[in-house]
């Protein structure tokens, strides 16, 4: 039976600039270090679709218990029970409106038998989706639009995350990346307008000197797990598809994924990145770090720019010594055939059940925790069709998700008690 600390009710909130984030006890002013035995925590990520059309239309749907989507994505992370979750695409609403309706609504709502899971711990924050640009970053010649947003959507927030939590966030230590430009990371992969002779011209100056990196947006969220901080390092890259030759988003994936890289990597290759606040650098140096989500790039098959995922897989203090997997990959990509019958990838470690003709099934999300922290076990909840519980994740038009859940335990060494 896996040990689990349990927290009390939510005692205090904090709403800043239109970040909103759930505390208790204890979340500021955490030790750095400790002792004792190793706490087993589960980390995961999910890209639940929880996205909606429509500004307002998610608070709509969350504010009874009858939306089939969210009861079914709710009974999945019942049924997995993670201690700590990134939810990716789940739309940003101020104040926090939506994660709280979830929790209650649903989180809290036992399903079939799943029994309900309370988080004590939120946190939400505005992401780049659906934000005007005021530029023509498509170079369609008009400007407006979810494409000249500062990452795509179709009204601000759309596609955002949330992050639950049963430890403690340490919220004065808090990390945003929104607003870090894209022309500011040394050595970007910038788009090429090909109709030109001169390089990485397809944004003006002008457009450079504004364009955000992060299509979302990136977050380093300290979490107290019994005194020793695990930094969860969470962002949603942007499609490497929906794009012309100038492969402007397959090059922004691949730089997303690089700034958690870069930024775990202490000394000159952090040094240039900068957060909302202007705080400069990385983490220092043997930070404990959980990096998560859906990150839209797969090692061998896919869209993504080649490279792209091995950025973090190669890291040298990333833990991949178990890869999470299922039944379910293989036998989808027994069943869909198609793009997945020419894949270099194994099937048992994707998380995406994506068009069959392309790009086929990928593995996208990731888990991905640091040294000294050990991998336990691993899955991706992804059912087999002749499994009871494959109601939850099915086959397209999804009942959920076209994404799974992906979770670790890890092994958080030196923790104490309080």
């Amino acid at each position: 039976m896996r040990a689990r600390r349990f927290y009390g009710l939510l005692v205090a909130a904090l709403i800043t600039g239109g970040v909103v984030a759930t505390a208790g006890p204890g979340t500021s002013g955490a030790t750095p270090g400790g002792s004792g035995p190793p706490v087993e925590v589960r980390f995961a990520t999910f890209n639940a679709s929880l996205n909606r059309n429509a500004a307002g239309q998610l608070v709509t749907d969350l504010s009874t218990p009858g939306n089939a989507q969210a009861a079914t994505v709710a009974e999945i992370i019942q049924r997995a029970r993670p201690d700590v979750l990134l939810i990716n695409e789940f739309d940003f609403v101020p104040g926090g409106v939506a994660a709280r309706l979830f929790q209650d609504n649903y989180l809290s709502v036992p399903h079939n038998g799943a029994p309900a899971i309370h988080y004590p711990y939120r946190y939400v924050a505005p992401s780049n989706t659906g934000i005007p640009s005021g530029l023509d970053l498509n170079n369609d010649g008009t400007i407006g639009g979810p494409d000249d947003a500062f990452g795509f959507g179709f009204f601000p927030g759309q596609f955002g995350m949330a992050v639950y939590s049963m430890h403690p966030i340490v919220l004065d230590d808090v990390r945003t990346f929104q607003t870090f430009r894209w022309a500011d990371m040394p050595g970007a992969l910038l788009p090429d307008d090909p109709s030109t002779p001169a390089p990485a011209d397809w944004f003006t100056p002008e457009e450079l000197a504004q364009v955000r990196l992060s299509s979302k947006s990136h977050w380093d969220l300290p979490i107290d797990v019994d005194g020793r901080i695990v930094h969860f390092l969470v962002s949603h890259p942007t499609p490497p598809v929906f794009d012309g030759p100038e492969d402007r988003n397959g090059r922004r994936n691949h730089d997303e994924i690089r700034l958690w890289a870069d930024y775990v990597t202490p000394g000159q290759a952090s040094r240039y990145i900068y957060d909302d606040e202007g705080t400069r650098g990385g983490l220092p140096p043997g930070a404990m770090f959980v990096i998560a989500g859906d990150q839209n790039a797969d090692p061998l098959d896919g869209d993504s720019v080649p490279g792209a995922a091995q950025q973090l897989l190669e890291l040298p203090r990333v833990v991949t010594s178990v890869t999470p997997d299922s039944d379910g990959g293989p036998d989808a990509a027994e069943r869909q055939a198609g793009a997945n019958l020419t894949h270099r990838g194994d099937p048992r470690f994707d998380t995406a059940d994506f068009a069959d003709t392309t790009p086929g099934n990928l593995r996208v999300d990731y888990v991905l925790p640091a040294r000294p922290m050990r991998i336990l076990d691993a899955a991706v909840f992804w059912p087999t069709a002749d499994d009871p519980l494959f109601r939850l994740v099915g086959d397209f038009p999804f009942p959920s998700s076209d994404h799974r859940l992906v979770w670790i335990d890890a092994a958080v060494p030196g923790g104490h008690h309080r």
